[in-house]
């Protein structure tokens, strides 16, 4: 086993871990930005076929930029729009974010990516899905988008305890998870997990744990999130019953501190905070202000001498 010693090897822009601002500086040559589309899409813990009402903290996705009643190109456009208003002919990614995007017709999903392609700001696609939404079909469909584009499949993780799983109703197994990512890894597909801190039965060691088990399986992306209480959910509900306590911003920057120390140095940090909706965010109010939250990680990780990879592994 050998220990990382090499920091900051991985960032041109004063942070210590893997930005993924700097990824796609160093790939592309510019900033790129996320272009949200929602298809309208499903998810098999939501239509009954695995369960009902989705995960606990689901209120149907966060692709709040678009509405699934436009077209692909539709959305695609409006978000450019959007995007190049504050930032002049910039290059995007397709990100289908919300709900389940591969859990629907080969044709459709056929239909629905490929079309993204035809627009020259587009440089690449990103796809959130279900590990247990990976079919032999449709890990062959995106095995052809990654030929011809920059393709990341994101899976939302949450945790590696299959506990937190059967609690917060994600009708999906750990070792279902550990399946589908596999075939993305066999299949050669750049992959993003995504991990939720401060949902409710998980204690700091417990998510360290889920840090400690994705170092293990060294993806190429990884999001970290404080867990948002979102109004009209089935947490809210648990939350306003007082069914469980949120991370303060002290204790939720020692955890990322922590699980930072653990990943590899090459793990690009697709995000460390959240981005709630604050028209609907119940709690916790701190995870509003992402600058100071942004900033609290900077210094503590500057104050403890420590950056992502330093006490990475390899076996």
């Amino acid at each position: 086993m050998s220990q990382n010693n090499s920091p900051f090897h991985y960032s041109s822009d004063n942070k210590r871990y893997h930005t993924l601002n700097y990824y796609n500086k160093k790939k592309y040559g510019e900033k790129i930005f996320k272009a949200v589309i929602d298809c309208g899409f499903s998810c098999p813990n939501i239509d009954g076929t695995k369960g009902t009402g989705g995960c606990i903290f689901c209120d149907g996705g966060s692709g709040y930029f678009t509405s699934p009643l436009l077209s692909v190109a539709a959305q695609l456009e409006a978000e450019y729009k959007r995007i190049s208003a504050k930032h002049k002919e910039s290059a995007v990614i397709a990100y289908f974010q919300a709900n389940t995007n591969t859990y629907a017709p080969d044709r459709k999903l056929r239909e629905v990516f490929f079309s993204v392609l035809d627009y020259p700001y587009v440089k690449g696609i990103s796809i959130g899905t279900r590990a247990d939404c990976l079919s032999d079909e449709v890990l062959d469909l995106l095995s052809e988008l990654n030929n011809v584009t920059d393709l990341t499949v994101e899976l939302g993780l949450q945790s590696v305890h299959d506990e937190t799983i059967r609690y917060i109703n994600r009708c999906c197994t750990h070792a279902e998870f550990l399946d589908g990512y596999k075939k993305l890894k066999e299949r050669h597909i750049r992959t993003c997990l995504h991990i939720i801190n401060g949902l409710p039965g998980e204690d700091a060691e417990m998510m360290i744990e889920t840090s400690r088990q994705i170092a293990e399986l060294a993806p190429e992306g990884v999001k970290l999130q404080m867990l948002h209480v979102i109004r009209g959910t089935r947490l809210a509900e648990i939350y306003e019953n007082g069914g469980f306590t949120l991370l303060s911003r002290d204790e939720y920057i020692d955890i990322i501190v922590r699980q930072l120390e653990l990943l590899p140095p090459e793990t690009v940090i697709e995000r460390i905070t959240g981005d709630g909706d604050k028209s609907k965010l119940i709690a916790p109010a701190w995870s509003a202000d992402k600058k100071s939250v942004l900033g609290g990680i900077d210094k503590e990780l500057v104050r403890r001498n420590t950056w992502q990879g330093k006490r990475y592994c390899n076996k």
